[in-house]
């Protein structure tokens, strides 16, 4: 199939736009250590053919400094990246590729579109995707293994809507090598597949095999890879593991009822997945293939990051929910057909029997909307363009860090450090690195406030380190004896 050249460009448009607005984040010190390094020193990892071992992880973690990456989730999808870092090895690569890979997810969302709603509502609802506050987001948050998800995701549904059962199982094969819980997604879709005549054998397995794939992956592969099967249990509220929550849940199901809006930050994340698609995904039942997923997050009791709007969890789910969208918008057409006669006649011509692009285009007008309260509205800040005063002394204290050391590095400077030496979080705790990168202006994770941090540049200097620079508010310690 001939792809058409608008399409082309608003592949190649989001691309750019996303690869320049993450390297803009990287080259002005916005970028972390805590998660970007951990992802680059994986794939560095595997692109020197060995295991994907996340120093900083493992030694910030207490699993020491071989900890591969697959004992904290099972993403070994992260390996196709590994060939690009022969072309340029450092946390750069993994931005622009995830630029790439979101972008990619326009081409099966405007297909399923096409099919349901036409061309011109096509790219309408392509661009709801492309400015969806979930991506820009994600893109705020460096890199996440979340960037394989709306691809995978859109091509599992645009694939057996077309009628290519096996291209959209290679698509769901591929989605469970991504995280531990993306079974979880193809059980929802299982669901979704239970709601449509001859699609319920199908269903039914997809069913089955998400949920156990997702208890393998995380009972069995990640402690098996060095991992704690129990580390991102977050349940506490309705049990001590799984069978218990299960249990509480079955014979108190108002205590699940209450935890999914406890707190109320829970409540406002699901409405801002939905209020921006004006409602429309739930009119479609493809919104199950998100229901686990979302559940995931929304019992869980500890973890406040799942739940909130930030960071790169609504990720995994926006490309289903547009999709469901347009399918809600088609929808449309038959709860329209069935208005009484004389809102029939109250219509204007151009408008009876037209209801898909207009619902498409006010998709990507609400869209367009809620751009300027998430991320993408650094793009208009003539500030977030160009290094301040604290980002060049950030430049310059990283420069004073030599090639192939171990350095401790602040959360904000490991990045710019990644690609040349050993980086470590720099944290409370004496790790022992000959070199320091230490920031005593802003509060920075993992430390409680910045009197902490310091007291910890106090520590340090009374143990032997020596101070090589201070400007801007960071400090550079050096102790030769390391």
């Amino acid at each position: 199939m001939r792809v058409p050249v608008p399409l082309v460009a608003m592949v190649a448009g989001a691309a750019v736009l996303y690869a320049a607005y993450s390297l803009l984040r990287l080259r002005t010190f916005r970028a972390s250590t805590y998660d970007l390094v951990i992802f680059d020193q994986a794939v560095r990892s595997y692109s020197g053919f060995g295991a994907p071992v996340a120093m900083v992880k493992g030694v910030h973690n207490g699993f020491g400094p071989d900890f591969s990456v697959l004992g904290d989730h099972f993403s070994p999808i992260l390996a196709l990246l590994a060939p690009l870092y022969r072309i340029h090895d450092g946390p750069g690569t993994l931005l622009v590729a995830q630029a790439a890979l979101f972008a990619a997810a326009i081409v099966p969302i405007w297909r399923y579109a096409r099919r349901r709603l036409g061309t011109r509502a096509a790219y309408c609802a392509a661009g709801a995707y492309a400015l969806s506050w979930p991506i820009a987001e994600a893109l705020a948050f460096d890199f996440h293994e979340v960037a394989f998800v709306p691809l995978l995701s859109a091509l599992l549904v645009e694939r057996h809507d077309a009628g290519r059962r096996g291209q959209a199982l290679l698509a769901a094969a591929a989605l469970l090598l991504v995280k531990e819980d993306m079974g979880l997604l193809l059980a929802g879709f299982g669901l979704y597949l239970l709601t449509r005549r001859g699609d319920r054998r199908l269903g039914a397995g997809l069913l089955a095999a998400g949920t156990v794939a997702t208890w393998v992956a995380s009972r069995v592969l990640i402690p098996a890879f060095g991992g704690d099967g129990d580390y991102y249990w977050a349940y506490g509220s309705l049990g001590d593991d799984l069978p218990d929550a299960v249990l509480h849940v079955l014979t108190h199901p108002w205590d699940a009822v209450i935890t999914l809006g406890t707190p109320v930050a829970k409540l406002w994340t699901m409405a801002l997945l939905v209020l921006p698609l004006l409602l429309l995904p739930l009119r479609s039942p493809i919104t199950l293939t998100a229901v686990p997923l979302l559940a995931e997050r929304m019992l869980a009791s500890d973890f406040s990051n799942w739940w909130e709007p930030k960071y790169h969890y609504n990720a995994f789910l926006i490309a289903v929910l547009v999709i469901a969208a347009v399918d809600g918008a088609a929808r449309l057409r038959p709860l329209w057909d069935r208005l009484p006669p004389l809102w029939e006649r109250a219509r204007p011509g151009w408008a009876r029997g037209r209801v898909r692009l207009p619902a498409a285009g006010a998709l990507l007008v609400a869209t367009a909307v809620t751009v300027p309260f998430f991320a993408f509205s650094d793009l208009v800040d003539p500030a977030f363009l160009r290094r301040d005063e604290r980002a060049r002394a950030a430049a310059e204290a990283v420069a004073e860090v030599p090639d192939g050391v171990v350095v401790e590095s602040a959360n904000r400077l490991g990045p710019a450090l990644s690609s040349r030496a050993r980086v470590l979080l720099w944290d409370e705790r004496p790790r022992g690195a000959p070199w320091v990168v230490a920031d005593v202006e802003r509060h920075t994770f993992p430390f409680g406030s910045l009197d902490e941090q310091r007291r910890r540049v106090e520590t340090l200097v009374e143990s032997g380190y020596r101070e090589v620079f201070r400007s801007g508010g960071y400090v550079v310690l050096h102790r030769p004896d390391r």
